[in-house]
């Protein structure tokens, strides 16, 4: 079904993983779609061509998620490629795992510029350009609420301030009938997280489901968030984790 026909949206942090397959479902359902990426211009090429393929218009932004200014350009890039903006998805996101005692000022710094401020920012750029209907949707982690492993802590910090922005931000843009909503992933087949990984069996022993999430299972949760379907759903946070917070 094309429930996104005529949408454009920008996932940031869209050219690999879960932002790929994240840009991927908003296409297949008839959106636009911008992607901002960081080092990866191959793998954004590719996945520009495919979305073109399916007759969307797409669009590859270089973009740092921990610079103010390129946050900004990426965002007015995206409006001016696609001719509007309905749908925002932060994704872009690194992660630094280290024991508190040890952890650099600069690991910390970083986590908080790309994981925090980012979100942040981007979608203060991207607010006015949202009408009625539109859609801002953060990917967390499903970590904010269940610390696994000690050295994650400042990560997993960072995700949860997603918690709190999350909510405020719905409750601020509400008269606007524009919903707000964050998706926590769980363990997720990635590149940085694959599930043949060292601790992939140990990740699997904490769901019921006793599997990893691809990243389209992710992706599907963000596409509904993004439809009409859910349009009395904001404020809310969708956990995707095969239940291991169950």
């Amino acid at each position: 079904m094309q429930e996104l026909a005529g949408k454009n949206a920008l996932v940031t942090g869209g050219s690999r993983g879960i932002g790929a397959a994240i840009a991927r479902a908003l296409s297949e359902k008839g959106a636009n779609v911008a992607i901002t990426y960081e080092r990866s211009a191959d793998s954004a090429a590719q996945l520009v061509q495919a979305i073109e393929g399916k007759g969307r218009k797409a669009v590859a932004i270089q973009a740092d998620s921990a610079d103010p200014a390129a946050i900004q350009r990426s965002v007015d890039e995206a409006v001016r490629a696609l001719g509007g903006l309905d749908i925002l998805v932060n994704n872009a996101a690194i992660a630094r795992y280290n024991n508190i005692a040890d952890f650099t000022v600069e690991d910390l710094d970083a986590l908080l510029a790309v994981n925090v401020r980012g979100p942040v920012l981007t979608s203060k750029a991207a607010i006015p350009h949202l009408k009625e209907g539109g859609r801002i949707i953060t990917i967390g982690s499903a970590g904010a609420d269940r610390i696994v492993g000690a050295p994650g802590t400042v990560y997993y910090m960072t995700k949860g301030a997603l918690q709190a922005f999350n909510r405020g931000l719905a409750r601020e843009l509400g008269a606007r009938d524009i919903t707000v909503n964050l998706v926590q992933p769980g363990s997720t087949n990635t590149d940085s997280n694959p599930e043949t990984g060292e601790s992939a069996d140990y990740q699997r022993s904490l769901t019921p489901l006793g599997r990893f999430n691809q990243p389209e299972d992710v992706a599907a949760a963000v596409a509904f968030l993004a439809t009409p379907a859910a349009r009395q759903i904001t404020g809310t946070i969708l956990t995707v984790d095969g239940g291991a917070l169950s």
